[in-house]
């Protein structure tokens, strides 16, 4: 093993994440042909059945690579264009100066605009980005609900507005993602599901990477374990969830292993071509839904800490699990991370996440897997 990856100081800092408060979690670190994987805790606080580092994951917005990845393979072969207006594809959906003034590039890097559904999708989440306004409940009401995507697609539409199309900074939003996947299905004349599964996953040869077909995660898998801000005490299973609620968005099951071969051959130019990958490399800013400034390119974003080199890749989340896949830009170094608790945070009087001993423990994991 080189200086770079030490498995002991690997498997050290995945098991302070746990002993921080993390139930459970597991990684895969790469350095050039060598491979690290580990596991800490359990993946059932009732049995104490324990994670291992092969498990299927839902792994939330990290979905978006995959979709802005099926966008540029499109544009390559000359049927989406990238400072097109989205109306001219979807007119019924994005009608009038809205539909003309949204360009497609404008959807993949969050600056459209549009404002997040989810709040008007989930009506106890009504408040949102307002914390201590918020509840869970409708988290249970809506866990076997089967949304249609052109009616999230409309509460977002009908929402006030988030931005400018084209304006500084964007506002993250799953909105913009949802519409992507209707333009996939326009141009492509099959489901996006199904042309990203082609296209994408099988190309990169992923053999544990998949939409799910329903509310269950096919394989062994973690419970997802989900905290809400401390309102959900103790935190509950959401692993068994109707994911159409962010379909190709962030739907996405897969393994810390396939993240990383996936992440690879992107930045070896090997699912979209060079040309394609700058641009998706190409960034700006955006306030993500913590409410935090960071810059945002075509589904990639980039990491780096000063004086260290950049990492790309993308993070997610949905209800009780988290992910986070990154890769050096020389395409040597790759990290993915899974875990297995939400929103572990509670929140001080003004509404405002409060510090975390797992937060600085999974930091410093990262920063041990990027760097060394």
């Amino acid at each position: 093993m080189s200086d770079l990856l030490d498995p002991a100081a690997l498997d050290a800092a995945l098991e302070a994440v746990h002993h921080a408060g993390m139930p459970g979690l597991f990684a895969e670190v790469r350095d050039g042909d060598e491979v690290w994987r580990g596991a800490a805790g359990v993946a059932d606080t009732a049995t104490g059945r324990p994670v291992t580092a092969d498990m299927r994951h839902r792994v939330g917005s990290i979905t978006k690579t995959f979709t802005a990845a099926a966008v540029l393979q499109q544009a390559e072969a000359g049927r989406i264009g990238l400072d097109t207006p989205i109306g001219h594809y979807l007119p019924e959906l994005v009608p009038g100066e809205r539909g003309r003034a949204i360009t497609v590039r404008m959807l993949v890097n969050h600056t459209s605009g549009l404002p997040e559904y989810l709040p008007y999708a989930y009506p106890s989440l009504k408040a949102f980005p307002a914390l201590a306004e918020t509840r869970p409940e409708s988290l249970d009401d809506h866990r076997f609900t089967r949304f249609d995507h052109a009616a999230l697609i409309g509460m977002g539409l009908a929402a006030p507005a988030a931005g400018t199309p084209g304006g500084a900074p964007g506002v993250y939003s799953n909105t913009n993602y949802l519409l992507l996947t209707r333009l996939l299905e326009e141009v492509t004349g099959t489901t996006a599901d199904r042309y990203i599964t082609r296209n994408v996953i099988e190309r990169a040869g992923l053999t544990d990477t998949g939409f799910p077909s329903g509310p269950h995660i096919e394989g062994p898998h973690s419970l997802h374990y989900e905290a809400w801000f401390g309102m959900i005490d103790p935190p509950r299973d959401y692993s068994v969830f109707d994911m159409s609620w962010v379909g190709p968005a962030a739907a996405l099951v897969s393994t810390v292993a396939d993240l990383n071969r996936f992440f690879g051959l992107l930045l070896a130019g090997e699912i979209v071509s060079p040309a394609s990958l700058a641009r998706m490399q190409h960034t700006v800013p955006v306030i993500t839904q913590e409410g935090k400034r960071g810059d945002y390119g075509l589904g990639l974003y980039p990491m780096e800490e000063p004086g260290k080199d950049r990492f790309w890749g993308h993070g997610g989340t949905v209800w009780g699990a988290g992910t986070l896949a990154m890769i050096r830009a020389d395409g040597r170094r790759r990290m993915a991370v899974a875990v297995n608790l939400q929103r572990w945070n509670t929140l001080d009087p003004s509404g405002t996440p409060l510090p975390h001993p797992i937060d600085d423990a999974l930091a410093a994991f990262h920063r041990l897997a990027m760097y060394g």
